[in-house]
C-alpha cells in the first residue's frame, strides 16, 4: 500500500509511534510518506520505502498565527494525488485529522482518499477536552473513516468524554523486539557512572504531566541506601526546574542530563530502572521499550500503564507523587539483584509475548484494508 503518515515530529509519544509505524510498514514492502512540517525525531534518513515531504507554512503581516493545518491539508492532497496514497493515517487528532479531512474533500472530484486517526491520549484528555477544542475535536472523530486508540484506558475516556459512536479499535503500542534487546553486561554504563552506581533512566518531553522533578526527587532517597546514578533524557519546559532541583539538593554530579536523543534502544539498556512518574500515561511507551530492555520501570497507577505494566510481576506501579513509596520500590530493585533479574526477564517476556512489532503491525495492516475496502 501506499500510506500517507502526518504527527508532530517533536519528541513525544505520539511521533515516536508514528515514526516506528513507518518504518516497520516500510520494512514490511509498504510505501510510506510521511507528511510534517519537519523531519520525525527517530527517522534515520535513507530507508528504503521512505519519503518525507515537508510542510511550508507561509507567514504574512496579516496572520497573527500561521495557518499550519491549512497548510497540511493542502499537502496532503497534493501528496496523495502525485503518490497516488491509499489512505492516510493521521497521528493525534487537532489538527491532523481536520488536516486530513479537508485533504478528502479537495480530492473528492477526483477519488476516494480514506483517513485513519490514532489518538494518543492528551489530545483526548487534555486538548480535546478544552472547551475551545471540544466540538471539532468531537467532529474529527466521527468524519474519521477510521478510528484507533493505543490503549482500552483511552478508548473508554473517548466514547464517555465525547460520546461518540463510532468503532474505535484499540491496536496498543508497540516495540520492535529485534532492535531493544537487554544488554546484561551493561556495557558502556560506566561512561556515566564511573564508581560503579546503578543507573537510573527517565524519558520525556518534559511537560508537566510527566512530573519529571519526581525523578530527582526519587533519586535522592534511592541514594540514602544504594549508590545510584540517574540519566534524564528528553527536553522540555519542565527541564530547566528538574536541573535547578538536581543543583538544590546537591546531586548535580549524580544526575546526567543528555537532551533529546535519537536513539533510546542504545540508552535504555545501560539502566537498571526506569523511572516513569507521570500524572497520567494512556500507555507508556517508555514503560514497554524499557522492559524490552530489562529495565524495570518503577511507575504511577494510571491511564493505561496498567495494560503494558503488571504490577509485581515485570514492574511496580505506585501512587501519582509517593515518591517514598516508588524510591522504595527503586531501591529494592537495585539492591536486591534476583529481584531485578526475575522481574526484569519478565518485562522482556511479557514485552516479547504481547507487544512486539511483528505482532502488531498486522493488525494496523488489517485495520488499513477493512478501512480502504469499506463502502464510500
Amino acid at each position: 500500500m501506499n500510506v500517507g503518515i502526518t504527527c508532530y515530529p517533536t519528541y513525544g509519544g505520539s511521533g515516536i509511534v508514528a515514526t516506528e509505524l513507518g518504518m516497520e510498514l516500510a520494512g514490511r514492502g509498504h510505501e510510506v510518506h510521511f507528511i510534517t512540517y519537519a523531519n520525525p525525531i527517530r527517522l534515520d534518513p535513507g530507508i528504503p520505502r521512505i519519503h518525507y515531504h515537508e510542510v511550508e507554512v507561509a507567514t504574512y503581516p496579516l496572520f497573527q498565527y500561521p495557518p499550519y493545518s491549512l497548510a497540511l491539508a493542502s499537502r496532503m492532497a497534493d501528496v496523495a494525488e502525485s503518490y497516488q496514497l491509499d489512505l492516510l493515517h493521521v497521528h493525534y487528532a487537532i489538527p491532523h485529522s481536520i488536516s486530513a479531512l479537508l485533504a478528502q474533500q479537495m480530492l473528492a472530484p477526483q477519488r476516494r482518499l480514506p483517513f485513519v486517526t490514532t489518538l494518543h491520549g492528551t489530545d483526548i484528555t487534555l486538548v480535546g477536552s478544552d472547551a475551545s477544542y471540544f466540538p471539532i475535536t468531537k467532529f474529527s472523530i466521527e468524519r474519521s473513516d477510521g478510528v484507533t486508540s493505543v490503549s482500552e484506558y483511552l478508548r473508554r475516556q473517548t466514547v464517555e468524554v465525547f460520546g461518540v459512536r463510532n468503532e474505535i479499535r484499540v491496536i496498543p503500542n508497540f516495540v520492535n523486539c529485534d532492535l531493544y534487546q537487554p544488554d546484561n553486561a551493561k556495557t558502556g554504563a560506566a561512561a556515566y557512572a564511573p564508581a560503579g552506581e546503578k543507573l537510573l533512566i527517565h524519558l520525556s518531553n518534559f511537560r508537566p504531566v510527566k512530573r519529571a522533578a519526581d525523578c530527582i526527587r526519587t533519586l535522592a532517597e534511592v541514594r540514602k541506601s544504594v549508590p545510584a546514578h540517574l540519566l534524564m533524557a528528553g527536553d522540555g519546559p519542565d527541564r530547566g526546574a528538574a536541573e535547578h532541583l538536581a543543583h538544590q539538593l546537591k546531586l548535580d554530579r549524580h544526575v546526567t542530563f543528555l537532551g533529546k536523543q535519537n536513539h533510546i534502544e542504545r540508552l535504555l539498556p545501560l539502566a537498571h530502572v526506569l523511572l516513569l512518574p507521570s500524572a497520567l500515561e494512556s500507555f507508556g511507551l517508555a514503560a514497554l521499550e524499557a522492559m524490552a530492555c530489562g529495565v524495570v520501570p518503577v511507575a504511577t497507577r494510571v491511564g493505561g500503564v496498567a495494560e503494558a505494566v503488571t504490577d509485581g510481576e515485570d514492574g511496580f506501579l505506585e501512587a501519582v507523587g509517593d515518591i517514598e513509596a516508588q524510591a522504595a520500590r527503586a531501591a529494592s530493585l537495585l539492591a536486591d539483584e534476583n529481584l531485578h533479574y526475575r522481574m526484569a526477564k519478565a518485562g522482556r517476556w511479557n514485552a516479547a509475548a504481547r507487544f512486539c512489532s511483528d505482532k502488531i503491525i498486522p493488525l494496523y495492516e488489517k485495520y488499513y484494508e477493512d478501512v480502504v475496502n469499506a463502502a464510500p
